[in-house]
């Protein structure tokens, strides 16, 4: 039957590890304060546990990463009780393997060094990122609700916030089987025993991070387990018996599709949002409406993903931003029932920078809307982009025909530039003396229908007969 660790040890095995700690600090020359990097190396050479009673002691924090322990300086090291002391507290005992693993996930959290998120070099801040960069650098406990269209780069714009401040962010997706276990923890099975994990919420608390409850309205009900942190107040564990306490920093940030009312402002279509709990809302100090950026900063993301993936074109950014503006007016008069997210122009970016033709990018961006939201869409694209011309069929009355005795004679086409990769994979040759592409007769032969719409030609500019 596996065992439940609790947390709980006696003061003669706290102590035995604490002396045991400050004497490996001692020999390995260090005073107060100590850097978490020390902290961890000292604890590595010596097969020493992590000492919590230093890192989750609000009152030794000195900084970031740095902690004060003044028994180093008040005691004066004793090497005879160096070796014996430090084997004591190595040697677990066999009869309590839960104990020890307990501890290791325990405290994983506190081994890790840094929680701080990547700075992303495509993102442009815009729309509501200096009022949130205001309360997460002024480090106050001030819960902010953001609310916005799905796309839009709420989440991207708090975990930017966090990277260029050097914030450590934790995120906790919301979904309709979120439970008290998966924010505050719970015991986990590991390697056949039950050992406790803190959840988001608490590793938040105790590390003094930014906390993001991502599409917060999708699960309103058990979420409300959340109602002491939400007022900054400690929060009890029960199935430990701890009370965990915020330290210096924490905060909570939301994101949601609503204002937490359900489907209301033409938010119906995000299905699972539901109407949360006023007195949840409440505790909210801050709401932040976050739109979708301008066409002017939207082109400089856009530019920014095909600088990412290599294929960068300018007026196709243009057309880009153009179209999708022109969409969301649409969708805010209400005349259509879907969007182009900036979310959506990275996908179509990075299907460009695979396949190389704007037209075909588009249209399998637009793949996951119904057929006569896919054509509208593409349609409109073809209308903004003057070279574009949408994938259609040779007319059903026609019939292409081949030509005889040309099979030797080389044809010469009429490629634009993102219909290059297209004709090349067909078997066109690029004829860089005279700036054209090329195919032999018998290339044209196996086709005709495919190369009829580059006006082929023989190079003693016969043009090639066209049957109605």
């Amino acid at each position: 039957m596996a065992r439940c660790y609790t947390g709980r040890m006696t003061t003669a095995t706290t102590d035995r590890r604490k002396n045991a700690f400050l004497d490996a600090c001692r020999a390995e020359g260090l005073s107060s304060p100590l850097k978490r990097s020390q902290i961890k190396a000292v604890r590595i050479k010596y097969s020493l546990p992590m000492p919590l009673w230093i890192v989750q002691d609000d009152s030794r924090r000195l900084a970031h990463g740095m902690y004060s322990v003044p028994e180093l300086i008040t005691h004066t090291m004793n090497t005879n009780n160096l070796t014996p002391t430090v084997a004591a507290v190595a040697a677990v005992p066999s009869s309590a393997p839960a104990m020890e693993l307990a501890r290791k996930v325990e405290t994983l959290e506190q081994e890790v060094e840094n929680l701080v998120p990547r700075v992303n070099g495509c993102y442009i801040a815009y729309g509501a990122y200096k009022d949130i960069e205001k309360i997460v650098k002024g480090r106050r406990f001030l819960p902010v609700y953001i609310t916005g269209l799905s796309g839009n780069g709420k989440t991207t714009m708090v975990e930017q916030i966090c990277a260029n401040n050097g914030r450590e962010f934790v995120r906790a997706n919301i979904t309709k089987e979120t439970d008290e276990d998966d924010l505050l923890g719970g015991f986990r099975l590991v390697n056949g025993e039950s050992v406790w994990v803190d959840g988001p919420a608490v590793v938040a608390m105790k590390r003094g991070a930014i906390l993001l409850l991502d599409e917060v309205n999708l699960n309103p009900d058990k979420i409300m387990c959340l109602q002491p942190v939400m007022e900054g107040k400690p929060v009890f564990l029960k199935k430990i018996n701890q009370y965990i306490y915020p330290a210096a920093g924490f905060n909570i940030l939301a994101t949601a599709n609503g204002k937490g009312q359900g489907g209301e402002d033409g938010y119906d279509k995000f299905i699972g949002t539901q109407i949360m709990n006023e007195a949840f809302l409440e505790r909210f100090a801050m709401c932040v409406e976050h739109d979708y950026p301008t066409r002017a900063v939207e082109k400089k993301i856009v530019l920014g993903y095909m600088k990412r993936e290599e294929c960068v074109d300018d007026e196709f950014a243009d057309n880009l931003t153009r179209w999708s503006e022109a969409i969301r007016k649409t969708f805010n008069e209400g005349a259509c029932d879907d969007i182009i997210t900036t979310r959506r122009l990275e996908h179509i970016v990075t299907m460009f920078g695979i396949f190389k033709d704007r037209v075909d990018a588009v249209s399998k961006g637009c793949a996951r809307f119904s057929k006569d939201t896919k054509k509208s869409f593409l349609d409109l694209y073809t209308k903004i982009d003057a070279t574009a011309s949408a994938p259609a069929a040779p007319a059903a009355d026609k019939t292409y025909t081949k030509i005889d005795n040309i099979d030797t004679l080389r044809v010469d086409v009429n490629v634009k530039y993102e219909d290059r990769y297209e004709v090349k994979q067909n078997g066109a040759h690029w004829d860089a003396a005279n700036k054209t592409w090329y195919i032999s007769g018998t290339v044209y032969n196996r086709s005709p229908e495919f190369w009829s719409k580059y006006e082929p030609k023989i190079n003693t500019n016969t043009q090639y007969a066209l049957n109605a």
